[in-house]
């Protein structure tokens, strides 16, 4: 139940009431994200929509469920660039596939996968350290429009330049153009790389974990979370996990003030990413 403080402005109320709102009609969590966050999208949302205030967008929200994936689009980030933040993926192609290579078949979430840009970087990745063959890649995201467009392995032809330059900074061992055909001002991505991974709709806030998996990476998601949903994310990613198995988080998110701390051992922090610790003798291997 929504506590109620008698110095909340009737923005704070309206905040409140939208949010539980999206919650209990269409079961999207939105109420451990970072207020000042959703509330600056839903300002976004309410502009876009033609409301004075929130209350008339709570009463369309409510009223018109056709409504719902284009208001869900405000309340989530899309934005990314393939191989964003190219030492990270370096970190993977050097540091973790070498650990990886040790299991007969590895999977892979990632938890946020926004329009595809990070499942496509890491897909080339892979085909390129010869793992694709027995990897299974999992996508999700709340957004189902972000989905679609994921499955559609489509980007504007303008953020190529970035995407290569990424690519190359990242250690890429070929050309980023091997893999996209262009045309008509878009790029499309080689369809095999989608021959091995699983789109699926999945809430941080209220799912559960849905499979064990060799490596999860979840990046620039958390840093829209309060504490509280930061901590059952990790959570996740920690029961989701077995000994061993690596968690690579954005350059402005960490595990180290969490109470899920203790079940991670440094790997490449600086990179932002960590090992599942085992809890035995073993965990200094780890960390290796």
């Amino acid at each position: 139940m929504m506590n109620m403080r008698s110095e909340d402005t009737l923005e704070d109320i309206e905040l409140d009431l939208l949010i539980e709102a999206i919650w209990r009609r269409y079961q999207y969590d939105f109420r451990d994200y970072s207020r000042t966050s959703v509330l600056r999208r839903l300002q976004r949302a309410q502009a876009h929509f033609g409301h004075a205030n929130l209350s008339g967008l709570l009463d369309q929200i409510l009223h018109e469920p056709e409504c719902l994936p284009e208001l869900i689009g405000f309340l989530t980030i899309q934005v990314s660039d393939m191989f964003r933040d190219p030492d990270y993926f370096r970190t993977i192609r050097e540091k973790v596939v070498p650990h990886l290579r040790t299991w007969p078949s590895i999977k892979v979430w990632i938890a946020g996968c926004a329009n595809g840009e990070e499942f496509y970087s890491l897909a080339i990745l892979f085909r390129e350290e010869g793992l694709e063959d027995r990897t299974l890649f999992y996508c999700t995201d709340i957004n189902t429009a972000a989905l679609e467009r994921a499955k559609a392995g489509i980007f504007e032809i303008d953020r190529l330049p970035g995407f290569s330059r990424n690519y190359r900074e990242a250690g890429g061992k070929g050309s980023l153009s091997d893999y996209y055909t262009a045309n008509y001002g878009v790029a499309r991505f080689d369809p095999t790389l989608r021959s091995r991974v699983v789109f699926a709709d999945h809430n941080l806030a209220s799912d559960a974990v849905f499979s064990e998996v060799h490596f999860v990476s979840s990046r620039n998601v958390l840093i829209y979370f309060d504490r509280t949903l930061q901590d059952r994310a990790l959570g996740l990613f920690a029961r989701s996990l077995p000994p061993g198995g690596f968690l690579g988080l954005g350059s402005k998110e960490t595990v180290l003030f969490s109470p899920e701390r203790e079940n991670f051992a440094d790997f490449a922090p600086d990179e932002k990413v960590w090992r599942r610790r085992s809890h035995s003798s073993q965990e200094a291997v780890y960390a290796e």
